[in-house]
């Protein structure tokens, strides 16, 4: 997954403010968690939140299971003389070499996990390295984003080096099915690179329970970048659990 879209994966997400969340997410650390200490970022892509979270004072472990994501974030590190270890891992399988006090997985990263029983895997993974105390914070695409915005629709997006058309396919279990076509531009003439992307709807009954048979209690479930509860049209769920 994402081994074409990791060279344009950051020039398609301008639209994140990573400085933002990770303020969000510190916010919500200080709150429900056990301070600043090392934190995981799961599912970190190219690193740009681990990088953030690493300037708000953490000890910063990124997570991915892509090695072209990590390389991406590889080259960043070196340019900012970071100090952010990454580890190319899939979630499901989490081998640390110690615990963490806080976890992190943003931007609908579980959404991409295909079965119920992998997001269990996740959060007991997740659950064996966090310290007592320690809290997890993810979040995911809502229904509503799924069957009113993502599904069965399409969107073009462009910059100077890339056309990419991106076609949705809304599925009978409300998964969205994302094909990505990338027209690269190779002087007078463009080649054409395709990924396909599959994103899954849990519900909060669903991760609730698998997050409380991992050992975490839930301490809230927000509206995305929010301490309110989610609405109806809400798109992202944000949900903060603490380890007991």
């Amino acid at each position: 997954m994402y081994e074409q879209f990791a060279d344009f994966y950051d020039a398609f997400t301008t639209d994140v403010d990573y400085e933002r969340r990770a303020a969000y997410f510190d916010s919500l650390i200080a709150q429900y968690g056990s301070g600043k200490g090392i934190l995981l970022d799961l599912a970190c892509g190219t690193g740009s939140l681990s990088f953030a979270m690493e300037a708000l004072g953490y000890d910063v472990i990124g997570v991915d299971c892509s090695e072209e994501m990590l390389d991406a974030a590889l080259a960043k590190k070196i340019e900012k003389q970071s100090a952010v270890m990454f580890l190319n891992q899939d979630m499901t399988a989490l081998d640390l070499f110690g615990t963490v006090t806080s976890t992190i997985c943003a931007l609908d990263s579980l959404n991409h996990l295909d079965s119920i029983e992998k997001v269990q895997q996740a959060f007991e993974k997740v659950s064996l390295f966090t310290e007592a105390g320690g809290v997890f914070i993810f979040d995911v695409n809502t229904l509503y984003k799924h069957t009113k915005v993502l599904g069965n629709q399409a969107f073009l997006f462009e910059n100077e080096d890339c056309f990419l058309a991106w076609q949705n396919e809304l599925c009978e279990d409300n998964s969205v099915n994302m094909y990505l076509d990338f027209f690269v531009s190779q002087g007078e003439v463009y080649s054409r690179e395709s990924e396909f992307v599959k994103e899954y709807y849990y519900s909060d009954e669903q991760l609730k329970s698998a997050a409380e048979k991992a050992g975490f209690s839930l301490c809230g479930i927000f509206d995305d970048l929010s301490t309110q509860a989610p609405g109806e049209t809400s798109e992202r769920k944000i949900f903060i659990f603490r380890k007991a």
